[in-house]
């Protein structure tokens, strides 16, 4: 993406349909790594550890949770969730329609198995 040239998240999730997985990558940036990210109820991402990054993950569109070392936290609209290099994660949507954003730093591009 281009300086100075911004998305509409709300927009790209809404469009999405029934997609699963990452949506949305931010391009073009050496430092940072942004995806958007949407699943339907009961789908998310199984728990896991990243030991390289710090990541903040911002709920975009419909509700869920994250899951930091086992406390669940609330993920809806304009919520921001830290979790920290190292802590265990997963995500899971309530609701049709949970996207979220994540933002860490560059690491290489972001996976999700399907």
């Amino acid at each position: 993406m281009p300086a100075g040239v911004s998305t509409d998240l709300s927009e790209l999730a809404a469009a999405a349909g029934g997609r699963a997985g990452v949506i949305w990558a931010l391009e073009r940036s050496g430092d940072l790594n942004a995806n958007l990210v949407r699943f339907d109820a009961g789908r998310g991402i199984k728990e896991h550890v990243n030991d390289e990054v710090d990541v903040l993950i911002v709920g975009v569109a419909g509700s869920g949770f994250v899951r930091v070392d086992g406390e669940d936290h609330v993920l809806s609209v304009g919520t921001l969730v830290f979790v920290p290099r190292g802590a265990r994660r997963s995500t899971g949507a309530s609701s049709d329609g949970l996207a979220y954003l994540t933002v860490h730093r560059q690491r290489g591009p972001f996976r999700i198995g399907r």
